[in-house]
């Protein structure tokens, strides 16, 4: 892939230590958005939190085939630390900086440059929204950049005890023993813990 990829990447903490989460944006050359991630990644400080939402950035940009890449991130240490501007001094901070390194040396070329807090808002929400869900997420409710999901879907059919739905994706099955007391206008599908929709059997 010759055109160049745009990374933005965004880590956060509540507690500093605390539950964390990362936000992955990876952009085609005309802004068009190519990989939308957030992932919890369990108990973290911030800056560790930044440093695996850079790694995981690059490694999807290597997995699209990418050689060529320009990362933004609103984390001013992980840029000058990248950049060679501070030095890193942290034990655990080190083995992330190193593995961060190892990957940006892998495309042909890479730069690396701090992007403003409001102009890395997509994948700010994604991180958050990981660390609300405590799971990873592909998706924001609204943006445009989402895919519709299966929940969002109306269902075509009244549920009534002893019906089966079954998952075509990993094949797991639910069976109704007390129907829903919804208005079936307002029901929607049952969805798989794999997220696909389970269609009645």
């Amino acid at each position: 892939m010759d055109e160049t990829l745009t990374l933005q990447f965004d880590g956060g903490s509540r507690g500093n230590p605390g539950p964390a989460g990362i936000g992955v944006v990876v952009c085609a050359a005309d802004g068009t958005p190519l990989v939308t991630l957030g992932r919890f990644i369990g108990r973290a400080t911030n800056n560790v939190a930044e440093y695996r939402a850079l790694i995981t950035a690059m490694e999807e940009a290597a997995r699209l085939g990418a050689t060529n890449i320009l990362i933004r991130g609103d984390s001013e240490l992980v840029i000058k630390q990248m950049n060679g501007q501070y030095r890193v001094k942290n034990p655990d901070m080190k083995i992330l900086y190193d593995q961060a390194q190892a990957l940006i040396r892998q495309f042909q070329h890479a730069k690396i440059e701090h992007n403003l807090r409001n102009k890395n808002e997509l994948a700010d929400k994604l991180a958050n929204l990981a660390m609300d869900r405590r799971a990873d997420v592909t998706e924001l409710p609204g943006s445009p950049v989402s895919s519709p999901s299966p929940l969002d879907e109306p269902t075509q059919h009244e549920t009534i005890a002893g019906d089966k739905f079954a998952c075509g994706r990993c094949g797991c099955s639910i069976e109704i023993r007390t129907p829903s007391k919804i208005r079936p206008h307002q029901l929607k599908p049952f969805a798989c813990q794999c997220g696909a929709k389970m269609e009645l059997i």
